[in-house]
């Protein structure tokens, strides 16, 4: 791939999860990151913007890959949708939650 790779992570709010994914993976080996929420009162609600921008897309729970997958089917066609089953049990950049992200999303970028 000539460019960096282009990660977009996505929960409910765009408060703990993907924020804390964002920060940890931002910059890492050229890589660049964003984040987003899929619920209307999220820090920064998901566009079509942001899918088209990345190059994999990580979801935190199976129902942010069925909200992505009925607004956006056509942003998502032949795009990589992850899903890292991390429940909303944590707090921005909380040490168990930096260790269950890199646990599951490292070996995805080493893939990729």
């Amino acid at each position: 791939m000539s460019h960096p790779l282009k990660l977009l992570f996505v929960c409910s709010r765009n408060r703990w999860r993907s924020p804390t994914a964002e920060k940890l993976f931002h910059g890492v080996d050229g890589r660049q990151a964003r984040s987003a929420g899929t619920e209307d009162g999220a820090r920064v609600k998901v566009t079509a913007g942001h899918l088209g921008w990345a190059d994999l897309i990580f979801v935190m729970e199976p129902k942010h890959t069925r909200r992505l997958r009925a607004k956006f089917a056509e942003e998502l066609a032949g795009k990589p949708v992850l899903c890292l089953h991390i429940p909303d049990d944590f707090q921005f950049m909380q040490p168990e939650l930096i260790a269950l992200l890199e646990s599951t999303i490292t070996p995805h970028l080493a893939a990729a």
